[in-house]
Formats: structure tokens, C-alpha cells, sequence
């Protein structure tokens, strides 16, 4: 069960700053191979972001974007009941990473423990990204990780 939406403004007018963003969204049920298919979707959107947008991606930007959404997809494939949304939206200046699941259970944040064994998922994702909210939504609860790209 995948299902994904692209989407992308018309070209502005010169000279003036572009407000929309680049969107990408797929549902995934749980199959084997989701997280390698969530994963190639972000890939696919970091290369229209760069191409088409002129994002500039930091020298770890892309491995740390590539690393949050395999945590939180992992995440969202352990924890819910049922399928899940990863959405990826992004300009020039900023990329947003959101999942949507079916349970209302928001993450915890342990402190960080290397002899904890699991339980790490969340304390990665909050260590790559520069902002990261959690919030129960109608169907479950949306986690999303923002990144701030180089100007």
C-alpha cells in the first residue's frame, strides 16, 4: 500500500523570492522494505530540492536527513498499528521531515545511555536536527524533525 504525492509551485515571477515548497509524501503499510523505500524517497526528494530548488545541502546535511528518517519511520513502523505517512517538504532555506501514525503514544526521550540497549531512535533524531515537535493529531500523532540548510 504506497501512495505518494508530488507536487511543485509555478515558476515566480523574476525577481521574486519563492514561497511554496517542494512536497513529497508516501503512505507505507508495514511491508518489508519500507524503510529502504522511505529512505530512496528521500533521496529522490533531496535531489529535486537540490536540482530544482538549489538547495544547499551542509556536508552532513544529507546523512543526517537520511538517518532521521530511518529512525522515525522505524519508529513509526514498531510502535503503530497500521499504515504511516512520511511527508518531506523543503525550500532552499529549510527541510521539514514529518510522520504521521496511528498511535496516540508520543515519544520518549531518554537521557543518553550507552549501555541502554534500544530506545535510541529519538535522542539520534533530536541530535541531527534543529527542531523537533511531537504532537497527538485526529489520527494518531505527527513527529516532525526540521533542518536549517546553509544559505
Amino acid at each position: 500500500m504506497n501512495q505518494h504525492a508530488l507536487s511543485r509551485p509555478d515558476d515566480p515571477p523574476p525577481g521574486h523570492w519563492l514561497t511554496e515548497a517542494l512536497h513529497i509524501a508516501e503512505v507505507f503499510g508495514g511491508e518489508p522494505g519500507c524503510i529502504a523505500q522511505a529512505r530512496a524517497l528521500a533521496d529522490h526528494f533531496l535531489i529535486r530540492l537540490t536540482s530544482e530548488w538549489l538547495a544547499v545541502l551542509g556536508e552532513h546535511t544529507r546523512d543526517d536527513l537520511m538517518l532521521a528518517v530511518s529512525e522515525m519511520v522505524t519508529n513509526a513502523d514498531r510502535y503503530s498499528h497500521g499504515p504511516y505517512l512520511l511527508e518531506l517538504e523543503g525550500t532552499a532555506r529549510r527541510i521539514s521531515v514529518t510522520v504521521y501514525d496511528s498511535s496516540t503514544a508520543l515519544p520518549v526521550l531518554f537521557s543518553p545511555d550507552p549501555s541502554r540497549l534500544g530506545g535510541h531512535g529519538m535522542e539520534i533524531v533530536v541530535a541531527l536536527c534543529d527542531r523537533l515537535t511531537a504532537e497527538r493529531v485526529p489520527v494518531g500523532k505527527r513527529i516532525r524533525a526540521e533542518f536549517e540548510l546553509s544559505s
